[in-house]
């Protein structure tokens, strides 16, 4: 399997977008990789915007960005109650500063705006956040999937199967 022994971190909030989180993490454990989930607290079930749940694993601040080799941040709207937490930003600043892919889709750029880390980035989101994106600093492109070194970024659930074909190439290169 393409990611044997590789660990990655999942962020969740309540109301994510349910094929946002659950297929990235399904897919990347298919390929070998342990997947684990953060939360605002640990063993805490959260539900996403369709009913579906998700349990996580850890809380923020149990997190040491250290012990992971990439990070996923879902859509939904849980992303704008993920970004309130300084844990959560550190993480993504520490995944950006070594350069460890950075998963996004949909709404989930709200994290990566907050963490401050989108100047002079190549991204893409959903459109009803393309100003916040650009504003931010990053340059928004009109695609289903766009790669920009150690950061993949996607649109929305249609979008999934290309964003976690990149996203899984980025983690082979690391």
């Amino acid at each position: 399997m393409a990611l044997d022994g590789k660990k990655i971190l999942s962020f969740v909030h309540h109301e994510f977008e349910d094929l946002e989180l659950w297929y990235p993490i399904l897919r990347l454990r298919e390929e070998g990789a342990q997947v684990d989930l953060a939360g605002e607290e640990a063993h805490v079930k959260y539900i996403g915007k369709y009913g579906v749940p998700a349990e996580s694993d850890f809380s923020y601040g149990d997190i040491s960005p250290k012990d992971y080799d990439a990070i996923l941040v879902p859509g939904g709207w849980a992303p704008d109650k993920i970004r309130r937490f300084p844990e959560v930003l550190n993480i993504v600043q520490f995944m950006d500063e070594h350069k460890k892919p950075i998963g996004q889709i949909c709404h989930a750029g709200w994290v990566l705006i907050s963490a401050g880390i989108l100047t002079g980035k190549k991204v893409t989101s959903t459109p009803g956040i393309k100003d916040d994106m650009m504003n931010a600093g990053a340059e928004w492109v009109d695609s289903a999937v766009v790669v920009d070194g150690h950061l993949v970024s996607s649109q929305r659930p249609p979008d999934l199967p290309d964003y976690m074909r990149a996203f899984i190439k980025v983690m082979e290169q690391q």
